[in-house]
């Protein structure tokens, strides 16, 4: 799912720019040194994808044909310990991996167990354990921790600024200037009116994906990425890691990409994305320059994709996915997963790779420790209510 019930609603509306640094955009004084990135993969990635546990005895039997070819093999995944791998498209990233900069972790998902998108996301960024309500986001919740007091602390990248980052700390965002269209994942957003439909769903998605109107339409509804070409997504990657770079610029930042609800041709699909999102986090690094050091990039998505596949050459909505963070201060190096294993009787309601890890243990072991805050404040007001979800060690390097 890509245009989400907050769209639906309405939000703040994106701060139209030039594609430099407005200078209206700079503070005083950051408050922190330190950098945090938000990508957000609307959509429910499949992480036994993105991130093959090949390893597994009961991988290939169950993915099947949406598994990427073994590692020896050409156009192969990219082995990385003998039991994970990355997917081909995403092999840019094994020298991250290889220098200590990625650390993927598997079987990831937030508390939420049921496959409504709007829900889904409601979840992920509100970081509440259920849905109660509660319409700040966690991510907004940090930025008053931190004691921001400059609306350009925090910053989205996007045509709104999402739920995650909404709430009484003020923030702001940033687009540079382009055509009109229709909006981001509209056609996502029509997507998901036949979703109950499989046979309508299964049409409608084929369609975009294998006719002249289709691609019209996704383009349309990219609007300025791919005005500015196919590398929409980097280009702007890029002008955020400048605006993240600038000793007096943002801090805390927010990314949205799109299309990642695979019903129907996923591979084709995956291969796309996955090395469209590669090439997102390598024009980021590009940006941040030096300030790639003090940087932890965390990508998260709403939830996971059923392990087996569907009758469409797809995936549909599952439970448990990924979680990586990227950057100069992770820790990475390795993959990290309590893993359940895929036979059966190990598997989330007979159908979906469980979920071992809460993300909002992640979080909390990345702001503990790379933001310097306090794991109780992280307990009771960025995650209220999750002492259950203990924040993680050892996710990021020792300043």
């Amino acid at each position: 799912m890509i245009l989400t019930r907050r769209h639906l609603l309405g939000g703040l509306a994106a701060t139209a720019a030039a594609t430099t640094l407005p200078a209206r955009l700079l503070l005083a004084k950051a408050p922190i040194e330190q950098r945090f990135v938000l990508i957000i993969l609307r959509g429910a990635l499949d992480g036994l994808a993105a991130v093959p546990p090949y390893g597994d005895p009961d991988y290939r039997t169950l993915h099947g044909a949406l598994a990427p070819p073994d590692p020896a093999k050409d156009g192969g995944m990219v082995d990385l310990d003998g039991h994970f791998a990355l997917h081909p498209g995403l092999a840019p990233l094994k020298q991250w991996y290889t220098e200590g900069s990625l650390l993927p972790l598997h079987a990831v998902a937030s508390p939420y167990r049921d496959r409504s998108h709007f829900d889904g996301q409601d979840l992920l960024e509100t970081g509440a354990a259920k849905l109660d309500g509660t319409r700040d986001g966690w991510l907004n919740r940090t930025l008053g921790l931190i004691g921001a007091t400059d609306r350009r602390f925090g910053i989205a990248f996007a045509e709104e600024i999402p739920l995650v980052l909404r709430g009484s700390t003020a923030v702001t965002s940033w687009l540079p200037d382009r055509p009109s269209g229709l909006p981001p994942g509209f056609p996502d957003l029509v997507s998901n009116l036949y979703d109950k439909d499989p046979a309508l769903h299964a049409a409608y998605v084929a369609g975009l994906d294998t006719t002249a109107f289709g691609k019209q339409m996704q383009d349309m509804a990219q609007g300025g990425a791919n005005a500015r070409g196919a590398g929409g997504d980097a280009a702007l990657a890029q002008a955020a890691g400048k605006f993240l770079a600038d000793p007096a610029g943002s801090r805390i930042a927010v990314m949205e990409l799109y299309g990642w609800d695979t019903h129907v041709l996923q591979v084709k699909r995956l291969n796309e994305l996955l090395a469209s999102y590669a090439a997102t986090l390598q024009a980021l690094r590009t940006g941040l320059g030096p300030a790639w050091k003090q940087t932890t990039i965390l990508t998260v998505t709403e939830f996971g994709r059923t392990a087996a596949a569907n009758g469409s050459g797809g995936t549909d909505h599952g439970t448990g996915s990924i979680a990586l963070l990227a950057g100069g201060a992770v820790h990475g190096g390795r993959v990290l997963a309590d893993w359940p294993g895929l036979s059966k009787d190990k598997l989330y309601q007979a159908r979906d790779l469980a979920p071992t890890t809460d993300l909002r243990a992640v979080v909390k072991g990345v702001f503990r420790d790379h933001l310097g805050l306090p794991e109780d404040a992280l307990n009771r007001v960025v995650f209220p209510g999750s002492t259950e979800a203990a924040a993680m060690h050892d996710l990021v390097k020792k300043a």
